[in-house]
């Protein structure tokens, strides 16, 4: 079903970055970091639904200190990005697929759901002012953070809040692997549990990756990059790892079959995941959701039947998986360096993005 547009009122800074300043943050960004000029904010209220929709200067918000979201946590987000293409132009990847999940989010935290209209127009206002804030090539891109969270005021927990506001905030955002592709060592973690089926889990709630902080933290303790979550029940089904969704390939060359753990309402489904799925289909090989346990994993490895494992997500499209460690032993994923699907796979999707490799999916969305 389609909505009314709603208006923007557009309410340019009158103290933006310089250009000398912008571009010496353009020149080295990092993740996370710096911030655009601008940012987007809508207003929700069971008397009058979806209103206010403003791009205003980048600034502090003023909360009162029993606003319902430093309770009760009523809070999403998503992550996604805009890539200069190659003519120049600025194109965002998949933000209705973004926007879908946005309201699926929603819908589990008892939340109002965001035309999906409303969700890629908020995007399209604010790139289209902070345009300058796109890196121009190469890897590098502008990351956008939609959320949104409940801003009643009061500690009553009869009832889901009454009142929200949505934002969206962007920051550029530097080639994650500057010195080249980096395997990542895991940490299979058996004390702590992300998720489980009926939970948030397939929810992006900030919530869900509170919890994690701590398994991530053990995961540094033992030497190892990234946490890998197992499923709640028999701590031995692989899930995902950290931020991000696993694949795992199954033997070699054109032949190889690339699978994916399946959706359990326990997983996020990721957007890169699910674009990966077409790709690798469309490159020729099998693929599958399958369920993959710790003992499947490290024999697959053993024996060679599993020769390559990397993870996907937003920030860093894909990163090769090249250790594991865990209480019950230590191995190394093939020869522990990036195997040539993995990278194949990479240059493809990213190829898509930036404008380099037709895009026979539709999924870049262009920014005018």
């Amino acid at each position: 079903m389609t909505t009314s547009p709603l208006p923007f009122d557009i309410t340019p800074s009158d103290h933006p970055v310089s250009d000398a300043d912008r571009e010496a943050v353009l020149a080295n960004p990092g993740f996370g970091q710096y911030f655009t000029d601008h940012m987007v904010t809508i207003r929700w209220t069971e008397d009058q639904g979806w209103h206010d929709a403003r791009l205003q200067p980048y600034g502090p918000l003023s909360l009162d200190p029993a606003t319902k979201v430093l309770h009760y946590s009523q809070e999403i987000f998503e992550g996604l990005k805009a890539y200069r293409q190659a003519d120049g132009s600025v194109a965002v990847f998949r933000p209705e697929a973004n926007g879908e999940r946005f309201q699926r989010s929603a819908r589990r935290l008892a939340m109002p759901e965001l035309p999906i209209e409303t969700f890629v127009e908020a995007i399209d206002v604010l790139v289209r002012q902070d345009e300058a804030w796109v890196p121009p090539s190469g890897e590098q891109s502008l990351y956008l953070r939609p959320f949104m969270f409940a801003t009643e005021v009061g500690l009553g927990i009869n009832h889901p809040a009454n009142e929200y506001l949505f934002m969206v905030i962007a920051s550029p955002s530097g080639a994650y692997f500057p010195r080249g592709i980096k395997p990542v060592s895991v940490w299979l973690s058996k004390e702590y549990v992300r998720a489980a089926p009926g939970g948030t889990g397939d929810a992006k709630t900030g919530g869900n990756y509170a919890a994690a902080f701590v398994a991530q933290a053990e995961a540094v303790r033992q030497g190892c990059d990234q946490v890998v979550w197992l499923d709640a029940v028999e701590h031995r089904w692989v899930e995902e790892m950290g931020g991000m969704n696993l694949y795992f390939v199954r033997g070699t060359g054109e032949d190889a079959e690339i699978v994916t753990p399946q959706l359990t309402g326990a997983l996020l489904p990721g957007i890169t995941r699910d674009s990966l799925l077409r790709i690798a289909s469309d490159l020729g090989h099998s693929t599958g959701e399958v369920k993959i346990s710790t003992e499947d994993w490290r024999q697959g490895n053993a024996d060679g039947t599993i020769s390559e494992v990397f993870a996907c997500g937003t920030a860093a499209v894909i990163t090769p998986v090249g250790s594991v460690r865990s209480n019950d032993g230590d191995w190394t994923v093939g020869d522990g360096q990036p195997g040539p699907i993995t990278q194949r796979l990479r240059a493809e999707l990213l190829g898509i993005q930036t404008g380099q490799r037709p895009d026979p999916y539709g999924w870049m969305h262009p920014v005018r």
